[in-house]
């Protein structure tokens, strides 16, 4: 199987990672796939009518904290 990953950390502001957040959200709900680019090559990921959600809260001790959302199939 050919490996597609995408692992791309961006800084932006809380509202511009909620908008990008909703805009997945979006396209979850409307359609059975999410499309993302990268280097010039598209894929399609087909998800699912049930997936599982995993939400997962990392607070650590020098105000490094994580929230980590996760969907499966």
């Amino acid at each position: 199987m050919d490996l597609f990953d995408i692992d791309d950390t961006q800084r932006m502001s809380r509202e511009a990672a909620a908008a990008r957040l909703h805009a997945l959200a979006d396209a979850l709900a409307r359609n059975n796939s999410v499309e993302f680019d990268r280097k010039g090559r598209r894929i399609t990921v087909r998800i699912p009518d049930q997936v599982n959600l995993k939400v997962e809260v990392e607070l650590g001790d020098e105000g490094e904290n994580e929230l980590e959302v996760e969907l499966t199939w």
